[in-house]
């Protein structure tokens, strides 16, 4: 039996910080804790500012510590979404024993060298976010099969093709400061489309073709499944966000008024909002005691406009990647930005595909009395739970030494923490089937204590017997208390 361990994972949004924290015993998952807390320092998903980014997740890890009375010494988080532009690459292996059978390994060899061998123009300015396999050729007997496939065969040589995702390093480093400023270490960095596919997409809707349009706060991302592989991603610079700047300056409201506007009454068509849209908004001023009216009508119209413009951008980017015709699932549309009323038949008005609103399935996790986690808004962050529970080493949460947590801790005279791991520094032998794990990272100049520790005591936990774990785990709760 596996031990019981934790996961706590923070999706880094243009408009919020999703933290969660995830419960894992063998298969089983149960989500502990959900909550989302407004962001700052974030823009597009990309952390621009990382010193005002880690004030929002100091203060939302600190409530989840209180609230579960635990210690959160890792996050799993998420790389950015806009920017990243997708490649092809290809490698070729020569095999030293043709008569055997390929096997797993040998797979993964060659990930590794496609991977490896991918030319980035400059190594200092951008990074391999994430590869995925498209299909394999084994001789001249089997070309364009799939990873299941190829597997089994026997061959004098196998080849792949990939595509990789490459992004922008600086965006990567921004976030290792930011959890530097945290004072926690970065369990996981993972490219975000293959993680809210696995909370949201059925395997049939990957089989036969699907776009899945994440809604966010400053970016609107498109992901597309053919034959159960990710086969296109694209993403552009708007979202949720550009929808209440427009209700913000149309009727001279300031944001945080704008945005609760839009999600108490905000709605698209509003020629089919029936007798709600001939309901007044009646906006009080207390400063000055005026007031102000707002028709709904009118208020459906600046969001109609507004989303008409980020459904085109979608449909052209479908129309672009070539899988237009090839979408028998037709659309799944989620994120926060997904729960705007007659979105979806906005989406199937103006596309002819079919048209759902994707929530993180409820058969993948538990999460008695969590409110929020089967909202649409939260299947970053539950994908990302879903994506770590693989590595059944990952444990984010115990209880630290205070000598650790003090190492841990940034200087108080302002002087920089010690720097945390690079981008998919873990084990080196955890790669997900559908996703590759991109090239190392050169290591840091001084090793990090606290990541040390952490590994340390993971190392630990591994060697402690079933019955002596739940004393262990006892004495340290107690500790803590």
């Amino acid at each position: 039996m596996q031990a019981e361990r934790y996961i706590a994972a923070a999706d880094l949004g243009s408009s919020k910080i999703a933290l969660s924290v995830a419960k894992i015993e063998g298969d089983d998952i149960q989500v502990i804790y959900y909550k989302e807390t407004p962001s700052d320092g974030i823009r597009n998903s990309y952390v621009f500012n990382p010193k005002r980014a880690a004030g929002p997740l100091r203060n939302a890890i600190r409530e989840a510590e209180e609230e579960l009375n635990i210690k959160i010494l890792q996050v799993v988080v998420g790389l950015p979404r806009y920017d990243v532009r997708q490649e092809i690459a290809s490698a070729r292996m020569e095999r030293s024993d043709p008569a055997s059978c390929i096997t797993k390994d040998e797979i993964n060899t060659l990930k590794s060298i496609a991977i490896d061998s991918y030319p980035i123009a400059d190594e200092a300015k951008e990074e391999i976010y994430g590869a995925v396999a498209q299909s394999f050729s084994a001789d001249e007997e089997l070309v364009c099969a799939s990873e299941n496939d190829v597997v089994g065969v026997t061959a004098d040589a196998i080849e792949g093709n990939f595509k990789v995702f490459v992004g922008a390093q600086k965006a990567v480093s921004n976030i290792d400061i930011m959890l530097n400023e945290v004072g926690v270490a970065p369990a996981r960095k993972m490219f975000l489309p293959n993680t809210v596919a696995r909370a949201v997409l059925t395997d049939a809707e990957k089989e036969n073709g699907v776009a899945l349009v994440e809604i966010g706060a400053g970016v609107t991302s498109l992901t597309i499944y053919r034959g159960r592989l990710l086969r296109h991603y694209s993403a552009i610079p708007f979202g949720g966000r550009s929808i209440t700047t427009d209700i913000k300056y149309e009727c001279g409201f300031n944001e945080q008024l704008a945005e609760n506007i839009k999600l108490a009454f905000g709605a698209c068509m509003p020629d089919k909002l029936q007798s709600l849209s001939e309901k007044i908004i009646q906006i009080n001023d207390e400063e000055n005691g005026s007031y102000e009216q707002l028709p709904v009508k009118y208020l459906s119209e600046i969001i109609t406009c507004r989303a008409r413009e980020i459904i085109e951008a979608v449909l052209w980017q479908i129309q672009d990647s070539g899988y237009a015709d090839k979408l028998r699932n037709g659309i799944v549309i989620t994120g926060g930005g997904a729960n705007l009323v007659n979105l979806a038949n906005l989406f199937k008005e103006m596309s002819g595909y079919t048209v759902r609103v994707g929530y993180p399935r409820s058969q993948a996790f538990s999460a008695i009395g969590c409110s929020g986690t089967g909202e649409a808004s939260a299947v970053a962050s539950i994908g990302m739970i879903l994506e770590a529970k693989r590595d059944y080493r990952l444990n984010c949460i115990e209880e630290a030494p205070e000598e650790a947590a003090q190492e841990a801790a940034p200087e108080e005279n302002g002087e920089a923490a010690p720097a945390q791991e690079n981008l998919f520094s873990g084990d080196p032998n955890y790669a997900p089937d559908d996703i590759i794990t991109p090239r190392k990272q050169k290591a840091a100049k001084k090793p990090n204590k606290f990541v040390s520790w952490i590994r340390q005591k993971g190392k630990q936990m591994e060697e402690v017997a079933e019955g002596a774990f739940d004393s262990t785990m006892g004495s340290l709760f107690d500790e803590m208390k």
